[in-house]
């Protein structure tokens, strides 16, 4: 018989609907029930595509005795992660603060009033050496909360100061200045893994922010350092298990230090902060490679990740058939008979052998670099890039025919945002006519669906938009649309992510905090109102704001965006300069802040060929802080940036601009290309663009 959550539509609560714990949603009736019967309140937190969530269902939430333990002694409540990040992240703090570690499931004990008093992750179903049993947990939490109130009063208590912070009134913690960036610099080079890429330790994961700053070091100062640990780390990614080498995309982490075994999930996250880190790489080596990687991303998204409507999905799991990773393995007898006379020289590219490197089955990875493969197979190299890339296909439509993982549907906004900046950027950088289609469709779903009224909201699945959205949101949808402004110049996608910008401000900001918050002003009272600036798997609320309001006031002359930006930047110094691998796309957005924005306005008619011949042009540089503009003259009363700079002569004609000193007008591609190479440095030496 279906529970509660047969109501709701997110594809992770639903997996839980039929089990037989009397499972709640998040919401008042749960806690008007805990607190009518006096029964602590058991919180479970996941996600449709986590290995170990699966692993606690089939073993716990399935099991009818420990289900009956969960309905006599607790109420239950089920929250999906990703819908509900806002109680992800007390709780999640909370975890860490009781056991030093954090992860998913997240198993939390509340009073009838939603404190936590005792917390855990994954449990076993029976007792194992240092973890005990779910049942033992439940039964022992369920007697201390009966028998020793006090106990667990003051245990609620003391979790209550680590949610205190949020409450302090910001305040500048140093200076923003080139000195802070180079520490930042070379705080993260130290942890830089030199021989697989990456940073040191396992799991490992793929850091793509902090990746992507250490790109825009290289660029201002020409330190080669930087440019090997972000190329290299790509480049070593690309070539592992973590790196889907016949669907394209790339899995959320490697559990070993080499990335050859991926945790097989494929979140939408990973891929847009990976693929706009690739768009970057491209434009700043030409690296053939990287943009193969970079463009079967983007069509594996387009392909297996794109609703019709034009929304991007979530997650791919990690399971099918119950088993971690099946759906992407394979023997060497299946390569044998698959590919027939290209199997030798696919096998020596591709690492297979006939034991295996992951329980008997083999994942694709490149074993050699394609030179080694080709020696090794007797053949030359032209013959194996054929053989590979006939093998992708081939093994591409058998894999089709397999089990597939579940597929998460629902559609998250600040995730959408933040793969239609990337997917934008690559349509602008790559020139492929289906990834300006595919970010432009995507953008028209955002607005048409998941904002109302201004306001961006968090999910949509199957027609329904529900939940208003939280920080994260508003800013990565307001930054895709701002990338879409700067992709197709037209005003509308300028003036949408103006008003988001607007209305993050109106429901985020604090007056008397003077900080952003990560709920709005009308949120539903929780027992702290989150503030998170680090930038952990996906880029703070905080960070993604600062980024857009900072390009925005560029674009616009907006001064109150510029100090508000530069205010909350100012308010991060310390932590950016004490715990810099923590804070990746904050210290991109401090770089702009520092070095100043290189302005670039188009003027022309969009579409002929003059104005179009600057637009390449200005794709092929890589300048970590450019902002665009373009249009007709007749556009420029309406944008800052382009206001003041007719055409010369009639002919589409580029103004670079930075530190409100601008260049000569330029009618030519190559005399752009000259000025914005020495954009980048500018006349006194200091790093400009």
């Amino acid at each position: 018989m279906a529970n509660r959550l047969a109501h709701e539509t997110s594809p992770y609560l639903l997996q839980h609907a039929h089990n037989p714990v009397d499972w709640f949603p998040w919401g008042a009736e749960a806690f008007a029930r805990a607190k009518e019967q006096n029964k602590p309140i058991v919180l479970s937190i996941g996600y449709a595509a986590c290995h170990w969530c699966h692993v606690m269902e089939r073993e716990s939430f399935e099991d009818d005795k420990t289900a009956t333990l969960m309905n006599d002694l607790f109420v239950s409540i089920k929250v999906d992660r990703e819908e509900r990040p806002d109680i992800d992240a007390i709780y999640m703090a909370a975890v860490q603060a009781m056991t030093g570690h954090g992860g998913w499931p997240m198993t939390m004990f509340l009073t009838p009033d939603g404190a936590p008093f005792y917390a855990g992750t994954y449990y076993p179903p029976e007792d194992r050496p240092g973890m005990p049993s779910f049942s033992r947990v439940l039964t022992s939490v369920a007697t201390t909360y009966r028998e020793r109130p006090a106990e667990v009063s003051r245990s609620a208590e003391r979790l209550r100061q680590i949610f205190r912070h949020t409450l302090v009134k910001a305040q500048p913690t140093g200076a923003l200045s080139p000195a802070l960036l180079e520490g930042a610099y070379r705080a993260i080079a130290q942890r830089y893994d030199a021989r697989d890429g990456g940073f040191t330790g396992a799991p490992k994961f793929p850091q793509a922010m902090a990746l992507d700053f250490l790109l825009r070091h290289w660029r201002r100062t020409g330190a080669g350092f930087a440019l090997e640990m972000a190329l290299g780390s790509f480049r070593k990614m690309a070539r592992g298990g973590l790196c889907d080498q016949v669907g394209g995309g790339f899995h959320r982490y490697s559990v070993d230090a080499h990335w050859l075994v991926p945790h097989f999930e494929k979140m939408l996250y990973d891929n847009a902060l990976l693929g706009l880190l690739g768009v970057r790489l491209v434009q700043a080596t030409g690296d053939a490679e990287v943009r193969r990687v970079t463009e079967d991303l983007l069509d594996w998204l387009a392909r297996e990740m794109t609703s019709p409507s034009g929304g991007f999905y979530s997650t791919l799991d990690a399971d099918s058939e119950g088993v971690e990773g099946r759906f992407y393995v394979w023997s060497e007898a299946e390569l044998d008979r698959a590919l027939g006379p290209d199997a030798r020289a696919v096998k020596a590219h591709w690492g297979v052998t006939g034991g295996g490197n992951f329980e008997g089955h083999n994942i694709l990875h490149v074993g050699d670099e394609i030179g080694a493969a080709a020696a090794r197979a007797g053949v030359d190299v032209p013959t194996v890039e054929s053989a590979i890339e006939r093998a992708r296909r081939t093994l591409y439509d058998i894999r089709a025919r397999r089990v597939w993982p579940a597929r998460d549907e629902k559609i998250l906004a600040s995730w959408n945002g933040l793969m239609l900046r990337a997917v934008a950027e690559a349509a602008r950088v790559l020139g492929r006519a289906k990834d300006r289609a595919l970010a432009i469709a995507n953008g028209e779903f955002l607005f048409r669906e998941m904002v109302r009224d201004g306001r961006v909201m968090r999910s949509h699945k199957d027609g329904v938009t529900r939940i208003r959205g939280y920080l994260e949101d508003h800013a990565a949808v307001g930054l895709g649309a701002l990338a879409l402004y700067e992709l197709t110049f037209e005003p509308v996608w300028l003036q949408r992510a103006r008003e988001i910008a607007e209305t993050t401000v109106t429901w985020f900001w604090d007056a008397e905090a003077r900080a952003f918050f990560d709920t709005a002003h009308d949120h539903e009272e929780l027992i702290a109102r989150p503030r998170e600036v680090t930038d952990n798997a996906t880029p703070s609320g905080t960070s993604l704001a600062i980024d857009l309001l900072l390009r925005l006031s560029e674009i616009t002359d907006d001064a109150d965006m510029r100090q508000r930006a530069t205010w909350v930047l100012e308010t991060l110094a310390e932590p950016m300069a004490r715990h810099a691998p923590a804070f990746g796309h904050a210290l991109g957005v401090a770089d702009m802040a520092v070095h100043g924005a290189v302005e670039l306005a188009l003027v022309g008619v969009p579409g002929s060929d003059g104005f179009e011949s600057l637009v390449r042009e200005a794709a092929r540089h890589y300048l970590p802080s450019l902002v665009l503009a373009g249009g007709a003259p007749e556009s420029s009363d309406q944008i800052a940036l382009l206001a003041g700079r007719p055409m010369v002569q009639g002919q589409a004609t580029a103004y670079v601009c930075r530190r409100f000193t601008c260049d000569a007008p330029v009618t030519s591609a190559s005399r752009l290309g000259e000025q914005l190479e020495a954009a980048v440095v500018p006349d006194d030496g200091r790093p400009g663009g």
